[in-house]
């Protein structure tokens, strides 16, 4: 049997940093050169791999949709000549590029893992080695069809992860769906489906940088903080509200909210809570936020809710179109019903 071939995006990030007297720094061609003496990347059991370094390498705390769109482009463009992708990532806004691309792309069927690390390469306790390894071995032995985030011996759904440890090697979790694969002894699919063959052709949505807000709710904020982040040209605002998605029964708020949806501001309502989902028909104080034009975003992280109003918002698409679109789960992003 031919070997796989998987091409690997190192866009930059933890894992291909070295040291320096300012701490730890990107260095041109340095991932390539470890990797190279690391003889367990070319045992008989790994698959042929093809590193193609971004110039200049990306801190993933400089990401932009402008970064989402190009490395999408980028595995477009090699869609073709490889079995699978992995994109190498720093940890900060991982989950993000991970929700964006999930979005970003139209009849997937081949993987695509993003991962990285929270020790360089080089160093001695890296877990860059195991997170770059596995991530090859799945992307062509375990072939799941769709956006994943590989880190820690589990493999997530993209859209469905947050960084939930500064600087641990538990980096991401999934709170509300359970891992596709959990790597363990042996490799168990839990939640994923194996690839299946499609004919489609892959193609790559366009996403273009949206002014959206984003405010969480505390106990006594005013009314004009809300109406700051709704001023022009925002054209949607991210609440992340209490519990079950509860918020203030504050009569100026909540007349900032309806103002939003006399123009066409999108405001869509998650938890604060790692885990669990909207429900703001539980409560008197989540129905206000309904009954002002608010809509429930169900159990989507953060991430995930940014990216897909990213994707949404970059369409010719009707104001009510969007606040349909976001309330269903077009890349397995959130839990209907």
């Amino acid at each position: 049997m031919d070997k796989k071939s998987i091409y690997i995006a190192y866009t930059g990030g933890t894992i291909g940093m070295q040291r320096s007297s300012q701490g730890y720094i990107p260095i041109a061609g340095a991932l390539a050169q470890n990797i190279a003496a690391m003889p367990e990347f070319f045992r008989a059991e790994m698959p042929d791999f093809t590193i193609h370094e971004y110039s200049p390498l990306i801190d993933s705390s400089n990401m932009c949709p402008a970064d989402w769109q190009r490395i999408a482009d980028d595995i477009a463009a090699n869609y073709q000549q490889y079995d699978g992708f992995v994109i190498l990532h720093g940890t900060d806004t991982m989950a993000f590029t991970a929700s964006a691309l999930s979005f970003m792309f139209e009849n997937l069927s081949k993987p695509v893992i993003v991962t990285g690390s929270q020790i360089p390469l080089t160093e001695l306790r890296s877990d860059g080695q195991s997170n770059l390894l596995n991530s090859l071995y799945i992307a062509a032995n375990y072939p799941i069809p769709e956006v994943s985030l590989f880190f820690n011996n589990k493999l997530f759904r993209g859209n469905r992860t947050t960084k939930v440890h500064a600087d641990g090697f538990e980096a991401f979790g999934s709170p509300n769906f359970d891992p596709l694969l959990d790597v363990g002894i042996n490799i168990r699919v839990v939640a994923g489906s194996l690839l299946a063959p499609q004919n489609s052709p892959l193609t790559v949505r366009t996403i273009t940088p949206q002014p959206i807000g984003i405010v969480t709710l505390y106990p006594g904020i005013a009314s004009e903080v809300i109406g700051n982040m709704l001023q022009q040209p925002v054209k949607a605002l991210i609440l992340l509200s209490y519990g079950v998605g509860n918020a203030p029964q504050d009569e100026a708020l909540l007349n900032q909210l309806k103002q939003a949806q006399a123009r066409e501001i999108i405001v869509i309502n998650l938890t604060q809570c790692l885990k669990g989902k909207v429900n703001m028909g539980g409560y008197a104080t989540g129905n206000a936020l309904a009954q002002a034009g608010v809509i429930s975003g169900s159990d989507m992280t953060k991430e995930a809710a940014l990216a897909k109003l990213h994707a949404l918002l970059s369409q010719e698409l009707s104001f009510d179109q969007v606040r349909q679109q976001l309330q269903l789960s077009l890349k397995g992003e959130l839990t209907a019903g």
